[in-house]
């Protein structure tokens, strides 16, 4: 007897669009080359147009804040101080009201409400900055100056700590007005994005809290926070990123003095002011490059931001 003849298998079918697979790949992968390579270009590009000013100043151009384009002598310290303290001013006075507004859109806002507030919170992370800057020329620095910024220097003991830090000229152009501007800006950008994160808790484990006896503000600390920590900070930080790289809004309340601030109430500059001030007026060589350098700084401080929060967001949520 022969033995039966073994079936042939079966010849899978190609699924269809098969063989537009391989150009679909090399697309993709010519997308991210392209935005790598358009990086690593903007990178040099700022290397080699800031480099007259390094190798001139060294590291004095960090270290020193005296710009004068007459005598050719710039130090970048004034811009980076002041982008470094208007952009964490305005987080410390951002993250606060922007919490709550989030904890009160997913736990205690009614229902018919819930979905208007957040669709407008949504809209004021969508005003251009320049909106808000002439709102803070043109109305509250003036009343900020008036009602706030006089009565606290005339009520400051002289000689005291308090006079220190409220000190200077009562105009409302100064670092404090623009980290309130900033903060304003990016409240609605850090309260969408941690309302979006509290909606990611799955609802079991909130009502399994709740079915505990646990309040409002224990379910709040003890189950959704630790969920969505990580991606919280994660969302902090790029609304910090945002706010460090802010030009228009800054630009119109900070006064633009590239000196030291000493005072809350003291003119000061950004590393963005200073560039949209003063670029179209670069005519030496030097002050082209100077500014250019500035750029070079800004770049890494808040590409070093916006990397360490995709770092973050990219981890998964720990309970």
């Amino acid at each position: 007897m022969t033995a039966a003849a073994s079936p042939l298998p079966e010849r899978r079918a190609k699924p269809r669009g098969a063989a537009l697979d391989p150009l679909f790949r090399a697309v993709c992968f010519s997308a991210a080359t392209f935005l790598l390579t358009a990086l690593a270009g903007v990178i040099v590009a700022l290397a080699i147009g800031g480099w007259p000013a390094f190798h001139k100043f060294g590291f004095a151009f960090f270290t020193t804040s005296r710009w004068n384009p007459v005598t050719e002598v710039y130090g970048a310290a004034g811009p980076i101080v002041g982008t470094l303290v208007t952009a964490f001013l305005s987080l410390a006075m951002a993250l606060p009201v922007a919490f709550g507004v989030a904890v009160f859109l997913t736990e205690f806002c009614p229902r018919l409400l819930r979905r208007p507030i957040g669709i407008a919170v949504e809209l004021l992370a969508g005003i251009p900055s320049i909106v808000y800057g002439m709102w803070g020329l043109f109305v509250f620095a003036p009343l900020f100056a008036k009602y706030v910024q006089l009565p606290l220097i005339l009520a400051a003991p002289p000689g005291s700590i308090w006079e220190s830090l409220v000190s200077g000229v009562p105009n409302g152009a100064n670092i404090f007005t623009a980290s309130v501007i900033l903060a304003i800006m990016i409240l609605p950008f850090i309260a969408a994005t941690l309302r979006e994160l509290f909606l990611t808790v799955p609802v079991k484990l909130r009502e399994s809290a709740y079915g505990m006896g646990a309040t409002s503000l224990e379910v709040i600390g003890s189950v959704t926070l630790p969920y969505v920590k990580r991606s919280a900070i994660g969302a902090v930080m790029l609304g910090l990123g945002r706010a460090l790289g802010e030009t228009m809004a800054v630009t119109f309340v900070i006064g633009n003095a590239h000196g030291f601030p000493h005072s809350l109430f003291d003119s000061g500059s950004t590393i963005a002011s200073t560039i949209a001030n003063e670029f179209a007026e670069a005519t030496g060589e030097l002050h082209t490059s100077a500014l250019i350098a500035l750029g070079l700084v800004l770049f890494m401080i808040t590409f070093a931001v916006l990397a360490l929060a995709r770092a973050l967001l990219g981890r998964p949520p720990q309970v």
